[in-house]
């Protein structure tokens, strides 16, 4: 039978506050991970502990700042210390601070999105790797974007970076299946979350996506992690290198 089950496993999401880090920490859990939430503010990240525990499952919580090495080094001596190992890696804490046109965009747009959502992740994985090798092996699920395939209007830089992640997938996955170790991504499509603030609010932008959309509505973000169970799982134990888009037909 396929197997789903990821008893055993610790898994570590980053943006495990809120939207699609959260679901995806609560699908791991109810899957038997232990799950480590990581993002900026730890009371944020207890509320989510809170209802992971209250269902019987496992959950640490570590602040941590995707774009500060400091930070994220401390965060893999502190997973050492306490766990010995990491099997599973998300990716999902992203930065879009500028909704505009590129060529009206300052230094600072590029450089906090670009390092929230490039040097983050690149160096989260560099740092990962350690841990699943002494765990056997180990995936990683990146979380990018349609706009990684398709750039969105006004969204220049963040989907510069969604198509670099995507390319660092594929990259990392060929360079680490060697230990065992596979990487793959998400695409989210257009999803209800405060991410999407900016778009669900303003009726004449939210009406010009939905339009491109076959399914004819946005996602919540309980659909996104299906697909992130199954890259993380036994049952994907073949599959390295892939992006796995779920966007409603967006991209069809």
């Amino acid at each position: 039978m396929t197997n789903f089950s990821l008893n055993g496993k610790i898994a570590l999401i980053t943006g495990g506050s809120r939207g699609i880090g959260e679901a995806i920490a609560l699908t791991l859990a109810d899957n038997g991970a232990h799950c480590i939430l990581v993002s900026r503010k730890i009371d944020d990240l207890n509320q989510v502990a809170d209802k992971i525990t209250e269902k019987g499952g496992k959950a640490t919580t570590i602040a941590c700042n995707m774009s500060e090495m400091d930070q994220i080094r401390s965060l893999f001596d502190e997973v050492k210390k306490k766990f010995g190992k990491l099997d599973i890696l998300v990716n999902n804490a992203a930065a879009n601070p500028y909704f505009g046109e590129m060529i009206g965009a300052e230094e600072w747009a590029w450089d906090k999105t670009t390092a929230v959502n490039l040097k983050g992740p690149f160096f989260m994985i560099q740092h990962s790797v350690p841990l699943m090798m002494d765990a056997g092996g180990g995936a990683i699920v990146n979380v990018a974007s349609v706009n990684g395939i398709r750039p969105a209007p006004m969204q220049g830089i963040y989907s510069i970076t969604k198509a670099g992640l995507i390319s660092m997938t594929k990259a990392y996955a060929k360079e680490l299946a060697s230990k065992n170790i596979r990487v793959n991504a998400l695409l989210p499509g257009f999803t209800r979350t405060n991410f999407s603030k900016v778009m669900l609010d303003n009726d004449e932008i939210y009406k010009y996506i939905v339009q491109q959309i076959p399914l004819g509505r946005e996602a919540q973000p309980s659909e996104m992690t299906g697909a992130v169970l199954y890259l993380v799982s036994e049952a994907s134990s073949f599959t390295t290198g892939s992006c796995i888009t779920c966007d409603g037909g967006m991209l069809a």
